[in-house]
């Protein structure tokens, strides 16, 4: 059996915001059946900044 890997596409640093992970639900919810995936994730050398990533499944 093959597995497939998760490419990323694209990576960008932003600024934390409280909401933003509403944005990254829906377009998991939204996108799935196009086989892509969004992730957030809170930047481990500066609190204030968050890394929003777009993988392809």
């Amino acid at each position: 059996m093959e597995q497939k890997g998760i490419e990323t596409l694209s990576s960008v640093k932003i600024d934390k915001c409280s909401d933003l992970y509403k944005i990254v639900d829906t377009l998991n919810r939204t996108l799935k059946d196009r086989d892509l995936m969004f992730g957030l994730a809170l930047d481990e050398q500066d609190q204030s900044k968050m890394i929003f990533t777009i993988y392809k499944t």
